[in-house]
């Protein structure tokens, strides 16, 4: 009798090994590699044995470029419009997504209501719930659709026979981790089951040019659980994040081969389930009180879209050797450069004291042009002075305390204008490259010693 093919894998990576070694050769991490179960010998016949059956696809031969039709690829609309933006405009036939988040993100939910807002046939498939859970979590978001079917399947040559005898426009498939091929030995979540299961997935999708949306673990390092080649198999790859305190959620864009990687999609997470928010900058700074110092609000870019954030911050003296630093949004590392900037160009003592640093509504921002309105947010606190409620920020600030343009700065400006703002400082450089006249006072500066002398003098 043969013996069971054992390979030795990187989780990391993918990269296979034929006995266990302690870095990787090929990602150079650590402690990674884990026996995996290839094959079991007596499944070489089953192997032969597809879930297409005697039902074959054409074969593909090799054609010219000249020969290609290159048209407008056919798109299916969704009713959710934040979700159509991050695709693109809707679903692709045929396309593979993959989508990721933390546990009770809402990826099961969000789904769920794409399942029972779309008119045709929608298979859902389940590894981790029973029909009935997934029914009274439909009924407690007042969803029904006659044409949505459920199946709590993890073995995936059944799911895919289902879905081939189903003809669904749309499956999706929670999760790839419960996901299992009866060819391997391996156990559900093995870098083996889900590099084969996701190859399954895809080429049932390539073949009958029927959409597939697959949920996906994260890692406690936010990144997909899985081997890296599951994220180069997928057409697309969506990310759901969002503090859990708050009940807003930020659907980023990753890999997308029919369209743009700087959408992004805001929801919040309601009672009645994922609710788009078509103007998030109302609602990001709808709580402000403007009397109170340390507050500024920022203009910046989410993907194509423009957004108004309040950055708050709270400048207090230290009992400690040691000041605080302590943030939440924003990046630990820059708040850290904009300090010693205004300590060297400003004379600012903020040295001696504690700063504490929030981006409101458990949004993180990563957008440069958010510098200005943090400078002005620890000037207003340290100062204990308050900005005008009528003023935004939008620029970036350099290591010698200059204003550095943004760009895309008239898209900010025209946001701003619409939210009644009645100032927006940006850079001086900025100012040469307005088309038009804004219905907003634009104010061009170049060094945050004139922000201080503008605001606090």
């Amino acid at each position: 009798m043969a013996a069971i093919k054992k390979v030795f894998v990187c989780t990391e990576c993918g990269t296979q090994a034929p006995k266990w070694v302690g870095k990787c050769p090929a990602c150079y991490a650590w402690n990674t590699y884990v026996e995996e179960v290839v094959q079991r010998p007596d499944l070489t016949e089953q192997r032969k044995e597809s879930w297409q059956g005697n039902e074959k696809p054409a074969d593909s031969k090799p054609i010219l470029f000249d020969e290609v039709q290159a048209g407008t690829t056919y798109r299916t609309p969704l009713a959710d419009p934040e979700l159509n933006r991050v695709l693109g405009g809707g679903l692709v036939p045929g396309s593979l997504i993959l989508l990721g988040g933390q546990p009770g993100i809402g990826k099961s939910t969000l789904l769920l209501q794409i399942t029972m807002s779309l008119p045709d046939k929608v298979l859902y498939v389940s590894g981790e719930e029973s029909e009935e859970q997934i029914k009274m979590r439909a009924d407690r978001l007042g969803l029904r659709n006659a044409q949505s079917y459920i199946h709590t399947e993890t073995n995936v040559v059944k799911v895919l026979q289902a879905a081939l005898a189903l003809k669904p426009m749309l499956v999706i498939i929670d999760s790839i981790q419960t996901m299992h091929s009866p060819h391997l030995e391996a156990t559900p979540g093995s870098v083996s089951q889900i590099r084969e299961t996701a190859a399954e997935l895809q080429r049932f999708a390539k073949t009958y040019n029927i959409p597939v949306i697959i949920i996906g673990h994260i890692t406690k390092d936010g990144q997909i659980a899985g081997p890296k080649l599951l994220e180069h198999v997928v057409d697309v790859v969506l990310q759901f994040e969002g503090d859990q305190h708050y009940s807003y959620r930020v659907l980023r864009v990753l890999k997308n081969r029919f369209g743009s990687t700087d959408e992004l999609g805001i929801y919040e997470m309601q009672a009645q389930g994922m609710r788009p928010v078509s103007n998030p900058s109302e609602m990001l700074i709808s709580q402000r009180d403007d009397s109170l110092s340390g507050s500024a609000i920022a203009a910046t870019l989410e993907g194509q879209r423009p957004i108004l954030i309040e950055t708050q911050a709270l400048v207090s003296k230290s009992f400690y050797g040691t000041p605080q630093r302590s943030t939440t949004g924003f990046d630990q590392r820059r708040l850290h450069m904009l300090l010693a900037v205004l300590e060297k160009r400003s004379g600012l003592p903020f040295g001696t004291n504690d700063v504490f640093l929030n981006i409101t509504g458990g949004i993180r921002i990563e957008d440069p042009a958010s510098d200005l309105a943090v400078v002005a947010a620890m000037m207003s606190s340290l100062l204990n002075r308050p900005i005008d409620p009528g003023v935004c920020f939008s620029a970036e600030v350099g290591l010698t305390g200059e204003i550095r343009a943004v760009p895309r700065v008239e898209q900010r400006i025209a946001e701003a204008a619409r939210l009644g703002f009645k100032y927006i400082y940006v850079s001086r450089y900025s100012l040469k490259g307005l088309s038009e006249r804004p219905a907003i006072r634009v104010l061009g500066i170049d060094s945050v010693e004139m922000l201080y002398r503008d605001l606090f003098t």
